[in-house]
């Protein structure tokens, strides 16, 4: 589905791999939600969770799904992605939410990020969230995904 620019969005870890990763498919849609994002439209958002997940992702090994990013490098990148992301907390009124997601939805196991995720989302008002596994989000029915 594409985007609106007049949207908040939360933004999923692959979508800053992707724009990290000029071998990826999705690159290109990706790198320019960013530029977009930099001049106001859309609004972007992330919890710590994301960013996180970005760090591992792009300094574990490329045979592994990684990029193979120093440390250093990794962080600039992230640097760069929080100049147009606003940050979320993730507090206690966040994991009430999750216990009442994980038991709601009966999550268990790895889903439980995504269900953190959700709660974060839900517990700041936003529904839409940018993902490039939108299936990830299936079942949770105060989430909206949408694609680059």
């Amino acid at each position: 589905m594409a985007t609106t620019d007049d949207k908040l969005y939360f933004v999923d870890t692959n979508i800053l791999i992707a724009a990290s990763d000029d071998t990826r498919s999705s690159h290109a849609e990706s790198h320019q939600l960013f530029e977009r994002a930099t001049n106001g439209s859309p609004r972007l958002f992330a919890c710590g969770q994301i960013f996180r997940e970005y760090l591992v992702v792009a300094t574990r090994p490329i045979d592994n799904n990684g990029l193979a990013l120093t440390p250093e490098k990794a962080i600039e990148n992230l640097q760069s992605f929080k100049c147009c992301i606003q940050l979320l907390e993730e507090n206690s009124a966040t994991t009430m939410r999750l216990e009442g997601l994980i038991t709601n939805y009966n999550i268990k196991g790895r889903r439980i990020h995504d269900a953190n995720i959700a709660s974060v989302m839900i517990e700041n008002g936003l529904s839409a969230i940018l993902t490039l596994n939108p299936q990830d989000f299936q079942g949770f029915a105060e989430v909206e995904t949408y694609q680059p």
